[in-house]
């Protein structure tokens, strides 16, 4: 089950819609790095950060995965562009994060702001802003 990454605690359940359409995802085999991930993330935006095992695209803005993840997914992967790849920079690893769809692929050495930089352009890609209603400025 989904958990929010939030407090000193690391995680807890949720019990809101935090799975609805707009979470970021993050599903990463290194428990650290994914725990300073998500802290980072809670700092930068709004958007509700779930840690999880299984991530489901259906419902993330954003998936920040590894390639051990990434294998776990059933193929044809759906919604493609929502995965945010850490992975090696592997020939192989490129290719197969190129055939399957995925647009933000970053190395595992990559310092975690730029893991941020790619989910938070990877929300705004994947359209998930509520839409404004008519007649009303757009929000800031």
């Amino acid at each position: 089950m989904p958990t929010a990454a939030t407090g000193d605690s690391g995680e807890k359940d949720l019990r809101s819609g935090a799975t609805a359409m707009g979470s970021i995802q993050v599903s990463l085999t290194d428990a650290d790095r994914a725990q300073a991930l998500c802290s980072l993330l809670e700092r930068s935006t709004q958007t509700p950060v779930v840690r999880t095992e299984t991530p489901d695209l259906e419902t993330a803005c954003a998936a920040v995965l590894d390639m051990e993840t990434f294998h776990r997914l059933p193929q044809p992967l759906e919604h493609a562009d929502r995965i945010v790849l850490i992975t090696s920079n592997d020939a192989a690893n490129l290719k197969e994060a190129w055939e399957a769809g995925v647009h933000s692929v970053l190395s595992e050495q990559d310092p975690l702001n730029t893991v941020v930089l790619a989910v938070l352009a990877t929300c705004l890609r994947s359209g998930t802003r509520k839409p404004r209603p008519a007649g009303r400025p757009a929000e800031p």
